[in-house]
């Protein structure tokens, strides 16, 4: 039982890690409930969820009785300047109460203004003011919520002459200020790397070990003069070599390949989580488990 926080929350300790996981999409659930696959937790799409019935919770809760599951939101909007959703927020904090995730994520962006949701994950400055404000709103949905949650650094295809530094140290300051947790996307840092010519691995040895609770792997679509974060292709070399370098400086962190289109055959997103795996346990950071540790 974690220890409360002055601030009413569990302890910002990082949870257990959970070993490797998949993102949960409706065209495995057959693969899923028919095979029980060497997978050690799935990742749900929030919004996907938040109904009050029907067949997506229905197999949420046969596939939640035999693997952990974590929640990743695309629609809290934490960067906007419209106020926080309420409706939003009760029914997250509904469908987290059905299925215990072991922790909730969203993305470090904007999603919409004036009622209006722009279906995309839109960038924002680096600025202090920028800062404060998206610090302030994440502490705001923490204590909603009555827990911490992670936060999600997303590809970008502009920048902003406004921005006072570097997207790295934007995103571990909004961490620090907040007490949230971050979820490390591997293909973002490097699609924005690519479209911004920024070194990627300074990225990776700016953030602190200690606030990363989750990473994600995934492809991306290269148009020639930029890339473009489509979760519809395999994981490339360049891709593969950032999460190395990722796992030597966070150690044992919950991992998990994303594909939202272009769906392989499922033995084939295996294939990557096994490989996921094998270049963790090179790096020296093999992580247990925590089914692992409980057998």
């Amino acid at each position: 039982m974690q220890k409360p926080s002055p601030l009413g929350l569990p302890s910002s300790s990082q949870p257990a890690p959970l070993g490797f996981g998949l993102g949960l999409r409706p065209v495995y659930y057959p693969d899923i409930l028919e095979h029980r696959p060497r997978v050690d937790w799935f990742e749900i799409l929030s919004e996907n969820y938040m109904v009050p019935g029907g067949k997506p919770l229905t197999m949420l809760d046969r596939i939640r009785a035999d693997y952990p599951v974590v929640m990743h939101g695309v629609s809290m909007s934490i960067a906007s300047t419209a106020p926080l959703d309420r409706d939003y927020l009760t029914s997250l904090k509904a469908l987290a109460d059905r299925v215990q995730p072991a922790w909730i994520s969203d993305h470090l962006c904007w999603t919409g203004v004036h009622g209006l949701n722009l279906h995309d994950l839109l960038p924002i400055p680096y600025t202090n003011e920028a800062l404060g404000h998206v610090a302030g709103r994440i502490s705001r949905v923490q204590d909603f919520l009555g827990r911490r949650i992670a936060i999600e650094n997303v590809s970008s295809y502009v920048t902003f002459a406004e921005s006072e530094m570097d997207e790295q140290t934007f995103v571990q300051e909004v961490a620090e200020r907040a007490d949230c947790w971050l979820l490390f996307d591997v293909n973002n840092v490097f699609v924005s790397a690519c479209n911004h010519d920024f070194d990627p691995f300074a990225f990776i040895h700016s953030i602190k070990p200690e606030r990363v609770v989750q990473i994600h792997i995934a492809g991306h679509s290269d148009l020639g003069t930029h890339k473009i974060d489509t979760h519809d292709e395999p994981v490339c070399g360049e891709v593969w070599a950032l999460y190395a370098e990722a796992c030597k400086k966070f150690g044992g962190v919950s991992t998990m390949i994303e594909r939202d289109d272009n769906f392989p055959p499922f033995e084939e997103l295996l294939a990557e989580l096994d490989r996921a795996c094998a270049i963790a346990a090179s790096s020296g950071r093999a992580m247990v488990s925590q089914a692992e540790a409980l057998a």
